[in-house]
């Protein structure tokens, strides 16, 4: 099954999972996919900007009062692919009503700037600001090698050769 969310002709995300059991009563409905699903989130370029997987999820919605949460379950794993971020977890929500993303559990983050891993995180819907909440045992990297150099093929005009 894939779903499609679209705003102004233009996708802003997409849902693809391999099975999805819908079950309803009285004061509330939910989906559950015991497969695992993918999220693809989508900026207003359509470019691909983040990810969601993860082994099961459930999307429940109170009738009562409107509201309602996603909730992924066994190895999550979060990418931002512009910022080239990911984050690993066991448990992640989805508000859509708040627009952000978390968690309570242990999550590592892996990014160019280093490695991070905490108890608890939040950040917006398409994982661009994420804070953990209670850090531990966070390195950062620091990569300058003075020996690399660049080469420019295209405007490459050849060895500077001393006039006669």
């Amino acid at each position: 099954m894939s779903m499609l969310q679209t705003e102004n002709g233009s996708v802003q995300m997409r849902v693809d999972t391999d099975r999805m059991e819908r079950y309803d009563n009285d004061t509330m409905s939910f989906e559950v996919f015991p497969n695992g699903i993918n999220v693809y989130a989508y900026t207003d370029g359509d470019v691909l900007e983040s990810t969601i997987q993860s082994d099961k999820a459930r999307h429940e919605k109170n009738k009562r009062n409107g509201k309602e949460i996603w909730m992924a379950f066994g190895n999550v794993i979060v990418k931002n692919i512009i910022k080239k971020e990911t984050m690993e977890t066991d448990t992640l929500y989805w508000d859509r009503q708040k627009q952000e993303i978390s968690t309570d559990c242990y999550i590592r983050l892996f990014s160019p700037d280093g490695f991070m891993q905490g108890y608890g995180m939040r950040s917006d819907e398409r994982a661009r600001n994420s804070i953990i909440l209670r850090p531990f045992n966070s390195y950062g990297v620091v990569v300058q090698d003075s020996t690399s150099f660049v080469t420019d093929s295209v405007n490459f005009i050849g060895p500077l050769v001393p006039a006669l």
